[in-house]
């Protein structure tokens, strides 16, 4: 219930503290300040204004870093010792099919019988062979 106060508090102050920071405005801002004027238009005289909303802003934002660090610390207290991994279930063990590696390769001593020993001849796109093989030499030039 009391952290319940606090959010809502903290939300009024947020926007509290956003609507004070938009509000003012820069050193010489308005039209006046453009030609010269010393705030001729502000209603409580040139300096009065920006004293109250600079007061404002302040006590706002005092605000509203106390109260993030009394939310957090509330957090942090109603969940001491907890994870977030505390919630999720565990998940069942999986069994991995186990396959046999042997100690050693076992590398052919011999090339196979079955295995070209000369490579085989070039084709043409229309399937005509060309007589030459990969290791003649290319002609250059012409």
């Amino acid at each position: 219930m009391l952290t319940a106060l606090f959010t809502l508090v903290y939300v009024v102050v947020c926007v509290f503290l956003i609507l004070v920071v938009l509000l003012q405005s820069g050193k010489r801002a308005d039209i006046a300040g453009a030609f010269g004027g010393g705030g001729s238009q502000t209603a409580f005289g040139a300096r009065g204004a920006a004293t109250l909303l600079s007061r404002l802003t302040t006590i706002s934002a005092i605000l509203f870093m106390v109260l993030a660090l009394v939310l957090s610390v509330r957090k942090t207290a109603s969940e001491s010792g907890r994870s977030v991994l505390d919630d999720v279930p565990a998940a069942d063990e999986v069994t991995l099919p186990t396959v046999p590696i042997p100690d050693s390769p076992q590398l052919p001593s011999e090339p196979s019988s079955d295995a070209p020993t000369e490579p085989a001849p070039l084709t043409n796109p229309d399937g005509t062979t060309s007589g030459a093989s990969e290791t003649d030499p290319v002609p250059v030039g012409r």
